[in-house]
């Protein structure tokens, strides 16, 4: 049977990448976004929905058992960031950072690993940031979401571990996507140098993360968080 892999965040950027490089590998995709998809396939199913709502999450999970039986993967790919100095963060602001980064990762790995456990199999990979890593500053809330989910995917890997369910995070680097268009060029080309590799990270970057995460051969990897460009914490 084909596996399923659940997407977060499908409607642009490197979600919806991600969703279309997992429909050419063979996979069954389930996809979600507060939006509508360009993405066109028989193996896709999209979602509409906010992430950080709960009866909705519990409802598409459920949904995605019913007509599939399993989920096999989890990416909890979507997020959102606001580059303020926290002097200048308004709480409405922090609370939709931490309602999306956090609580969205949280609900939707808490559903489907009631799936993942009854398979007494699973994969999920979570999204960290170098920014919480270098503790950069004007990136207070949006390094804070990401540093609880770090916290988080280690804890719940112990958690998950006595039913074959690994939990790993990935941490990319800056890459060329609408997330960053607002950041000034200086500010970038700072947190570039930075790194020991001096460069934009690419999608390919990621999926190489995300193939060695979910592989069947990883079964011996979790809890680890991993940095592109070569920075740690």
């Amino acid at each position: 049977m084909k596996k399923i892999i659940l997407i977060t965040g499908t409607s642009k950027g490197i979600g919806k990448e991600l969703a279309i490089y997992y429909l050419s590998l063979g996979y069954i995709v389930i996809g979600c976004s507060r939006g509508s998809t360009e993405i066109s396939n028989n193996q896709y199913s999209h979602f509409e929905l906010d992430i950080s709502n709960e009866k909705d999450v519990v409802k598409m999970v459920r949904n995605v058992r019913k007509e599939f039986g399993k989920i096999d993967v989890l990416l909890n790919n979507a997020g959102i960031a606001s580059m303020n100095h926290f002097l200048t963060s308004p709480y409405q602001t922090a609370k939709n950072i931490f309602n999306t980064n956090f609580f969205g990762t949280f609900l939707l790995s808490r559903e489907v690993s009631k799936i993942m456990i009854k398979e007494k199999n699973g994969r999920i990979v979570n999204y960290t940031t170098v920014a919480s890593a270098l503790r950069l500053e004007g990136e207070a809330i949006y390094a804070a979401s990401k540093s609880a989910i770090e916290n988080f995917t280690q804890t719940i890997s112990k958690e998950l571990a006595p039913y074959k369910i690994t939990v790993n995070a990935i941490g990319p680097t800056p890459i060329e996507t609408d997330l960053i268009k607002a950041v000034p060029k200086n500010k970038i080309n700072d947190l570039l140098e930075m790194q020991a590799i001096t460069r934009f990270g690419t999608l390919e970057d990621i999926i190489n993360v995300i193939d060695f995460f979910i592989d069947d051969k990883s079964d011996f990897i979790t809890g680890q968080i991993i940095y592109l460009g070569g920075i740690h914490n």
